[in-house]
């Protein structure tokens, strides 16, 4: 047996590293350090791999490709802190209160278009959990039901277009960042609605599992309703428009 098991134990040491508390960037320098020193002193790479690795890091920076990760978590960040994904929630939320399922329904609707806007998951994730759980929760939603849908909807952005997954995934091995979006558009728009309808199916068979929200919750009328999911719903459609579109048509 040679070295290979080098590559199990940096992986295992990782994960252990990452177990005890330390952030992830510290857990990931931490663990390839401490075995590339192991693998030296035990023979299994010379001393001229190690002096490539700061071209590699400077080839990484300079990679214009990679520049869409921090635009995108800040463009997250933006959305977070102006309030306009909680609007979004809650305009749906008042559409969808008569159907039964229909705030879980409004959560998917809501993570699928942050996910189309931002890529980002933990900024979507974080804001319904503290949105959108309580008030689940307190109609009398199923907890297995309404933190699923949270979690399961939040991470459609790793799928979802503009992915920062799917940006390091076409650096890595050299292929189009707009082709692999375009890729994973259709997946991920079918991932959604694969949940759409396990919350219908669901709020079908156990309607005590998902209720419609209570009438003294959404007293508001026709035309303030109409008005209110356009204002919440059109921003974001034309912040996905000016994303994909810049990119799938170059």
């Amino acid at each position: 047996m040679g070295f290979e098991w080098l590559a199990i134990a940096m992986f295992v040491g990782f994960l252990l590293i990452m177990l005890t508390g330390f952030p992830v960037a510290f857990s990931f320098a931490g663990s390839a350090i401490v075995f590339g020193l192991v693998g030296l002193s035990l023979g299994a790479f010379d001393l001229n791999l190690l002096k490539l690795l700061p071209n590699r890091w400077f080839g990484t920076m300079s990679d214009f490709t990679l520049l869409a990760i921090p635009y995108f978590i800040f463009l997250g960040a933006v959305l977070e802190r102006s309030g306009l994904a909680e609007d979004l929630l809650e305009a749906l939320g008042v559409l969808l209160g008569p159907v039964r399922g229909g705030m879980a329904l409004a959560v998917i609707v809501v993570g699928t278009l942050l996910a189309a806007t931002t890529g980002v998951v933990a900024a979507t994730v974080i804001m319904m959990g503290m949105m959108s759980l309580p008030v689940m929760l307190r109609n009398g939603y199923s907890k297995g039901l309404a933190s699923g849908v949270i979690v399961a909807s939040g991470t459609l952005a790793q799928l979802i277009p503009p992915s920062l997954v799917l940006v390091v995934l076409a650096d890595q091995i050299g292929v189009s960042v707009g082709d692999l979006f375009l890729g994973a558009l259709i997946p991920g728009l079918m991932l959604a609605g694969s949940y759409l309808l396990y919350v219908v199916v669901v709020a079908i068979f156990r309607p005590e599992a998902a209720p419609a929200m209570p009438k003294e919750m959404r007293n508001i009328s026709g035309f303030q309703m109409t008005r209110r999911v356009f204002k919440a719903v059109i921003p974001p459609l034309l912040l996905i428009f000016a994303v994909l579109g810049s990119i799938f048509f170059g």
